[in-house]
């Protein structure tokens, strides 16, 4: 119970902080709704070649939704390089909240902002562009991705807490994301490309995790896809979720 408490703290004391200034978690939404409206029309001119019921929209928006997440959650630890310089953490070091709590609620707030982002993003793209996606499988497709999210978190906190300078920690992520991102299938699918590039995306996890989403868009629920996606992220998820955990502990200690 002491645990949750805890956990309950941090992340209300880290959303009111994001309420009091949305402007960050406005531009992260405001980059995903203009690919929406400049590169959907692209999207739609090669979905015929793509089969002939893709629907452009069902093709884009998941992946934009996993954008968000990619960006918003990989660049999370801005946040603690900013309360390491202005001291919190160092106060929260001599209270006896669990180092767990002061991680999650962290993470849980992520999640929080990227489920009520690829929400909006949705209701736009169906409003604006006649999106009609699965119901059970967008919801499905959420979860999915705020798992994902969390292990990002995870990793940039932990991250932040090493590099403690946002120089460092600028170089490090942007090194990462941009081709991570690329060679996820986000803009287009992969199998638009040359073999070798399928090849090498195969090995990138967040690549089925554009896939999982987009089958759950469909309302292909039980397709391979979905099964290799969602097995992938989780593990991928659990695995930085412990390297999170472990540094926030040590650097907490």
């Amino acid at each position: 119970m002491t645990f949750l408490r805890d956990t309950g703290l941090i992340f209300w004391s880290q959303l009111r902080a994001n309420l009091r200034n949305p402007t960050w978690v406005i531009i992260g939404l405001a980059q995903p709704i203009l690919y929406l409206v400049l590169f959907g029309p692209l999207v739609k001119g090669i979905a015929p070649s793509l089969g002939a019921d893709a629907d452009p929209w069902k093709i884009l928006t998941p992946a934009l939704v996993i954008q968000i997440a990619l960006f918003g959650s990989a660049f999370a630890g801005f946040g603690i390089v900013f309360e390491l310089r202005a001291g919190v953490i160092e106060r929260q070091r001599v209270t006896p909240a669990s180092r767990g709590a002061l991680l999650l609620g962290r993470v849980l707030k992520d999640m929080a902002v990227l489920i009520a982002q690829a929400l909006l993003l949705i209701a736009v793209a169906a409003a604006a562009f006649g999106l009609r996606p699965n119901l059970a499988g967008t919801l499905l497709s959420i979860v999915l991705i705020a798992v994902m999210a969390a292990g990002l978190a995870s990793a940039s906190y932990a991250l932040g807490l090493w590099a403690k300078q946002e120089s460092v920690l600028a170089s490090v992520l942007n090194s990462v994301t941009v081709p991570v991102m690329l060679l996820s299938g986000i803009l287009l699918p992969m199998t638009l490309g040359p073999a070798w590039l399928q090849h090498i995306a195969e090995a990138n996890p967040f690549s089925h995790t554009v896939d999982a989403a987009r089958a759950l868009f469909r309302g292909d629920l039980t397709t391979s896809d979905v099964y290799v996606g969602s097995a992938v992220t989780l593990a991928v998820a659990l695995a930085l979720m412990v390297i999170g955990a472990r540094s926030f502990a040590r650097e907490n200690a």
